[in-house]
C-alpha cells in the first residue's frame, strides 16, 4: 500500500513545483508556499493526542519537520533555479536565452516600484 508521504512526494511536489524554477518568488510568494505545505502536511499526518491532557490537537511546525524531514518546497525551487542557470549558462552566445540571461535592457525604467526578477533572484541566491 502506498504511504502518504509518498503519495505528497510523487503528486503534491511535483504539481506545485511544475515550472516554478523560470517564476520570479516574492517573499509573501514564499511564505505562501510554505503555509501550504504545512497544511498538506497536517492533513497527510492528522492530529495527535497531547501526552498530558489527551486532547488531540494540530501538529507544530517543529513537530512537522520531524516527521517529514524531506526538502521543502522553496529549497526545491531555489535548487532547481540554480540547476537551471547553469543549463542556460552553458548554452553559448547562439542562443536566444542565453542572451537573456546575460543581456542588459535599454531604455528607461517605468516609475514605480518594480517586482522582482528572475535574475534578481539569481543573484540573491548568491
Amino acid at each position: 500500500m502506498i504511504q502518504n508521504t509518498e503519495i505528497y512526494r510523487t503528486i503534491i511536489l511535483l504539481v506545485v513545483l511544475y515550472g516554478r524554477e523560470t517564476w520570479s518568488l516574492t517573499l509573501r510568494e514564499e511564505r505562501r508556499l510554505r503555509v501550504f505545505e504545512n497544511k498538506v502536511l497536517r492533513r497527510i499526518f492528522g492530529p495527535r493526542a497531547d501526552e498530558v491532557t489527551g486532547e488531540w490537537r494540530k501538529l507544530l511546525n517543529e513537530e512537522l519537520n520531524d516527521l517529514y524531514s524531506s526538502h521543502k518546497f522553496v529549497w526545491v525551487i531555489k535548487s532547481r533555479r540554480m540547476r537551471w542557470v547553469g543549463h542556460v549558462a552553458r548554452m553559448g552566445d547562439r542562443r536566444s536565452l542565453y542572451r537573456v540571461l546575460v543581456g542588459k535592457p535599454e531604455g528607461k525604467k517605468p516609475l514605480g516600484k518594480s517586482r522582482h526578477r528572475w535574475d534578481v533572484n539569481i543573484k540573491m541566491v548568491f
